[in-house]
Order: C-alpha cells, then structure tokens, then sequence
C-alpha cells in the first residue's frame, strides 16, 4: 500500500507535469476526439499556381505539379485540395469562363495568382532577352496596360477581370476565404541589365494593382515579393529558373521547388490556416 505522503506528492508531482506540459504546448488530447475538419481548397490561375518550373509534371498541358505551392497546401491538415484548375497560360478571362466551375457551395478557401498572361509577360521576357532591340517596343505596350490599371480602373479590362473573379468566387462560395497573391520580382538587384529592371517594374506594378483589387472585393492579397528577395535570377541561391543557353525553356521565370514552398506557401500558409 503506498504511504498518504508518497500520494502525496505523485499527486503534486503530475499536477506539475501538467501545467509544464500546458506550457510547452504538450496538451493531452482526449481519447477518441475527432481531428478538426478539414476546409475544401481551390486553387485558381496560371503557371505560378500549376507549379510550372518545378517539374516533375501531373499535367502536361497545364504543367501541374506536386511541388506547386496549392500541392503543398494539401498536406496541411486545414486544408484539402479538392481542386487545382490552375493551368500555363491562364489569363484573368480563362479563369472566369474555363476554371471557375471547380469552385462550389462547400469550398471554404479559393487562391488565385493570374494577371501575368495578360500583361504576356512571358512572351516580353522571351523577346527582350532573345532581341533586345525590340524590347522597349514591347514592354511600352505592357507599361500602358498597367498604367490605365492605376489610374484609370474602371476602364481598365485587367482590373474588371480581376473583380470579376473575385465576386464570382463569392456568389458561388459565400462562405469561402478568397486570397490572391502576387508576384516575385525575377531578378535579383545584382543582375544588372537595364531589362531586368524593367521587368521587375512591371511586376511590382502589377502586384499593386492586384494588391488594391483584392480587399476592395472583400478578398485577402498576399505579397510573395519579401519571401523572394535575395533569392532571383541572379542571386547565389535563385528561387527562379533561368537557363541562359535555351531561352524558350518552359521552366524559364518560374519558380523552383524551393520558390513554391519557402516563398509562395511560407508566404500563404498564415493566411490559407486563420479563421
């Protein structure tokens, strides 16, 4: 029979491994209790939401992969994938006429990355690092379709796509969690080319007409930018692909895997996981 004063203090001594198990955030969980449900995910957009760039792919026409930042999301336990529509190529009107039928009543988050196809941001990057002499031409064209963006948006094609996208996701989802994000700048300020340059100031522009879109439509934007700095095309430790010797590579200005989860997801994960 144990003696009353060495119950005593195993009682005390389990109290106290209690309160410093509460404190490290070792909370018992009780027998049988269920694990919290999970949010249905959509996720919506272009190459930066397929995955392209991180290869191998599940789609080859869209360049779907499971290092894409929607991918990584799945594992969390908050969340299940029940859609990536995202797909290379996508622009504001694809989204609204191709991808948005994969949003239902039950989905509970919808992210959204898009607006580089319709600046065809590729298709500048190809021109101004394959002919720089046409580079200019081109970008003035771009420069213009963000400049009417800013300060004229309610005749601006881009920006009315955007809201629409936004409130369709409303009207078919009330309840969800509708978050876009932006873009990375690709090049890291040590690469010194006057085109450079000039494509991070699209993008940064881009990114904020994005960014003013989103909460004027009741949805969240996530800036990815910070997450990337230090780590473009350029960089000693590049998030972007770049391969130099075959400009027309797919993968080229896209994220590697490391750039879909250490910028895109470390960027998402606390707003995809809150309340």
């Amino acid at each position: 029979m144990t003696h009353p004063a060495v119950r005593r203090r195993l009682a005390a001594c389990a109290a106290g491994l209690a309160t410093l198990a509460m404190a490290l955030g070792f909370a018992a969980v009780p027998a049988g209790a269920a694990p919290p449900p999970q949010a249905d995910y959509v996720a919506l957009g272009d190459s930066y939401a397929a995955g392209q760039g991180a290869a191998p792919y599940t789609s080859g026409t869209c360049f779907v992969s499971r290092k894409g930042y929607p991918e990584i999301a799945d594992n969390h336990r908050a969340l299940v994938l029940t859609s990536n529509a995202a797909c290379s190529g996508a622009t504001t009107l694809s989204v609204l006429t191709e991808q948005l039928s994969k949003v239902t009543a039950n989905t509970k988050v919808v992210t959204v990355t898009v607006g580089g196809n319709d600046l065809d941001t590729t298709g500048l990057l190809a021109t101004c690092f394959a002919d720089p002499s046409a580079c200019e031409t081109a970008a003035l064209e771009k420069r213009a379709v963000i400049l009417e963006a800013l300060t004229n948006p309610t005749e601006s094609e881009l920006v009315q796509r955007l809201a629409a996208i936004s409130f369709s996701i409303r009207a078919q989802a009330p309840t969800a969690k509708i978050v876009f994000t932006g873009y990375p700048m690709l090049f890291d300020s040590t690469f010194l080319d006057p085109r450079a340059v000039m494509v991070n100031n699209l993008t940064a522009g881009l990114n904020s007409v994005i960014a003013a879109i989103a909460p004027a439509t009741g949805a969240h934007f996530v800036d990815v930018a910070p997450a990337f700095m230090g780590h473009g095309i350029g960089s000693s430790d590049p998030w972007i692909n770049y391969d130099v010797a075959n400009i027309f590579d797919r993968a080229n200005f896209h994220p590697n895997g490391e750039g879909y989860r250490h910028g895109y997801y470390a960027s998402l994960v606390g707003v995809l996981t809150t309340p």
